[in-house]
């Protein structure tokens, strides 16, 4: 899914126009073949089409995430965009022997959990954005706990477990719903996870323990 806005983020087309350009530019590379760092490295220098590479191959991995985190989809670009500026304005922080694509979800997470924080937003849909408009945007916004050989009545039951589900996890403070999201829902390892959220692999252990505890405890009911 693409973030339906121009191909840059809001400002960052303004702010690659208005940063330093190398004088004499090398010949130009072929930037879809270069690794993350070397990149990274060409966009320190200033090169647009370094930029425009990256936004390429991990706007659809921070927009799911924040999406998945916010599930309003306006709201979604604008904090993936706002995560894009802030990642290019310190592109220069970056290290290469980080993973890129980690280092920017970092800062895609840190930014969303800000503001989650700030508007104290705490709905997590398992049903996919109220905003998806199209059966892709929902599938990839929810949590599936439904089987596509299940009958009506048990479709009902799923929905209705679905929703308790939804609850339960939107009750948890923000750094365990992070750990839950980036673990059972994108499918991250322990390891990235760690880097993700810039913590210790220790704690994303404790969180996911944690939140898996408190989700077993609000969702008792559902075992007896």
């Amino acid at each position: 899914m693409r973030i339906e806005a121009p191909s840059l983020p809001r400002g960052a087309a303004w702010w690659i126009a208005n940063s330093r350009q190398d004088k004499a530019p090398l010949a130009a590379p072929d930037y879809s073949a270069l690794e993350d760092r070397e990149l990274a490295a060409l966009a320190t220098r200033g090169r647009e089409p370094a930029f425009r590479e990256l936004l390429t191959r991990y706007e659809r991995p921070v927009f799911s995430l924040v999406y998945r985190m916010v599930r309003d989809r306006t709201l979604a670009e604008d904090l993936a965009q706002e995560a894009f500026i802030r990642a290019f304005n310190a592109i220069g922080s970056y290290k290469p022997s980080y993973k890129f694509s980690n280092w920017i979800l970092k800062i895609a997470n840190n930014h969303t959990i800000d503001h989650l924080r700030k508007r104290k937003l705490d709905t997590v849909s398992i049903h996919g954005s109220p905003h998806a408009t199209t059966d892709e945007q929902i599938s990839q916004t929810r949590v599936v706990v439904e089987s596509r050989d299940e009958n009506p009545h048990e479709y009902v039951e799923h929905r209705e477990l679905g929703d308790q589900i939804e609850q339960a996890i939107g009750d948890l403070r923000e750094e365990y719903r992070t750990a839950i999201l980036l673990r059972h829902v994108e499918g991250y390892a322990y390891e990235e996870i760690a880097d993700i959220m810039e913590v210790p692999l220790g704690t994303v252990k404790t969180y996911l323990h944690r939140a898996r505890g408190e989700l077993k405890k609000s969702l008792a009911h559902l075992a007896s």
